[in-house]
């Protein structure tokens, strides 16, 4: 089993809301994905994501803004980590080469 991870970046800090950003990563070797390639987020909302079969395995912490910073730009702080386990190509080609 290969691990795939998927992370997004919602607005607010509920699963149900949009997604601003998104990074993939396939452990399996299927898809090479990388930051930018893709005009469309993967999800809707993090929601989606759980629907569709992702595991929800990090959210980041909720921080509230120091005083006198509320409306500063820094980095996007509504980080969600999914993971969905799947067989690894070689493991396919064994199983495969097994059944007669």
């Amino acid at each position: 089993m290969r691990q795939q991870v998927l992370v997004l970046y919602l607005a607010t800090s509920t699963l149900d809301s949009d997604v601003v950003g998104w990074s993939r990563y396939d452990g399996t070797g299927r898809t090479r994905p990388t930051t930018g390639d893709s005009d469309e987020p993967p999800y809707p909302t993090g929601l989606a994501a759980l629907l569709d079969g992702w595991r929800l395995f990090q959210a980041s912490q909720l921080l509230p803004p120091q005083s006198g910073h509320e409306y500063d730009v820094s980095f996007l702080k509504h980080e969600f980590f999914f993971e969905k386990l799947e067989q690894s190509e070689k493991a396919e080609r064994a199983e495969d080469s097994s059944h007669p």
